[in-house]
């Protein structure tokens, strides 16, 4: 047994390479570090790996969410989404106007419950619900397929957290691997590159979909609104002096564009991509096989998974974070549930109404795991807690 470790092992950790700084140093002696060229050449190139026709980059993962929100609308309406989930995922549809109402997970997916969503959408008046949020937490993809055919029973939009699972798929009913984020379910699906993500860009995020509307509209809001093409403008010469200078503000938009220094960023690590997931999987598997029949409860995923995290569930979570703190592992609790924060228990949520999400953030640990994570850090892991975990 490994006795102690050199350094610090995060739950997750970016993994910059020679090429990464060149790119980013190149993008530095660039004419233009924002609204240059690098911004067009990485949404092609990650809608190509995607396969959609359509990519918006953003500054954020929570500015996606927030100009997706405000292109599908909910202003005054409710949104179905899942409790286990980063708080951005919910507070998009307070930025917009509408109100979250949070559904509970399935405990055997730990996914947005599809059977209870149809509950409440059932038991609500027409026009109650404008959309639903779904998550694919920890790169476990969900069944957009199904859930579109939900959305389409009521007559809502559908969007897709795809911020842990870039490169993840489910199994449509034609045996057809769907990749997260594609479109041909979701309206819109967002991404992230913070650091500990697939694609580290520091900060950064995306947004595609099949739908050239609804692409030209979040084009629009991530940039004040401003509309520089002289076939789409409002007023005419009459009204106003025009000529090369010449905008128009069309909508109440935001600055939320991303830099040419972190489009270059990522563009270089997007390249890696699949090798990288490769190497999340190889680590997943690895805990998958040595957690079996133990008391460390690894979470049931999929085909298809991205593992932006590795999670287990274990009936002593305190004692265990603890430890292995003090052996200079640092695990993370993803997330303690969203209707359980105190902003959202003043609205009225509660202990007991996700029960399940409930049950499983009393027990969860999210583990290391990450490309370059080495393989006596990862055994080192496993005998800790396994020395702990009851």
């Amino acid at each position: 047994m490994k006795n102690s470790i050199s350094t610090p092992i995060p739950y997750g950790k970016q993994h910059i390479t020679p090429d990464d700084i060149a790119a980013v140093v190149e993008a530095l002696q660039a004419d233009l570090l924002t609204q240059g060229p690098r911004i067009a050449q990485f949404e092609a190139d990650f809608a190509h790996y995607i396969g959609v026709p359509y990519a918006v980059a953003v500054a954020n993962g929570t500015a996606a969410l927030h100009v997706c929100a405000l292109a599908l609308g909910c202003e005054g309406k409710k949104v179905l989404v899942t409790s286990l989930t980063f708080a951005a995922s919910a507070n998009c549809i307070r930025y917009a106007g509408g109100e979250p109402d949070f559904v509970d997970i399935d405990p055997e997916t730990l996914l947005m419950d599809i059977h209870r969503t149809r509950e409440k959408l059932a038991a609500a008046p027409s026009g109650t619900y404008a959309g639903i949020i779904v998550v694919d937490f920890a790169g476990n993809p969900v069944n957009l397929q199904a859930f579109r055919a939900l959305a389409d029973d009521f007559g809502i939009w559908l969007l897709e957290d795809a911020c842990h699972a870039p490169g993840g798929y489910f199994v449509d009913d034609k045996g057809l691997q769907q990749r997260c984020g594609n479109g041909e379910y979701a309206d819109l699906a967002i991404f992230s590159f913070h650091p500990v993500k697939h694609i580290a860009a520091g900060e950064g995020g995306m947004i595609t979909t099949r739908n050239a509307a609804l692409a030209e509209k979040i084009t629009l809001l991530r940039n004040h609104g401003l509309v520089r093409d002289p076939q789409k403008w409002q007023l005419s010469t009459d009204d106003i002096a025009q000529g090369g200078w010449y905008y128009e503000m069309q909508e109440l938009g935001f600055n939320y564009r991303l830099t040419d220094i972190q489009a270059a960023l990522a563009t270089s690590q997007l390249r890696r991509a699949d090798e990288n997931l490769y190497l999340r999987r190889k680590f997943a598997a690895r805990y998958d096989s040595v957690f079996a029949n133990t008391p460390i409860q690894a979470a049931p995923f999929a085909e298809g998974n991205a593992y932006h995290l590795y999670v287990v569930q274990v009936n002593n979570r305190a004692a265990c974070y603890a430890h292995l703190r003090s052996q200079q592992i640092f695990p993370q609790i993803h997330y303690i549930p969203v209707h359980l924060l105190p902003y959202y228990r003043q609205r009225g949520w509660q202990r007991g109404d996700c029960p399940h999400a409930e049950a499983y953030y009393d027990r969860c640990l999210s583990l290391p795991l990450y490309p370059t994570l080495q393989d006596d850090e990862q055994i080192f892991v496993v005998e800790q807690l396994m020395a702990i975990a009851e």
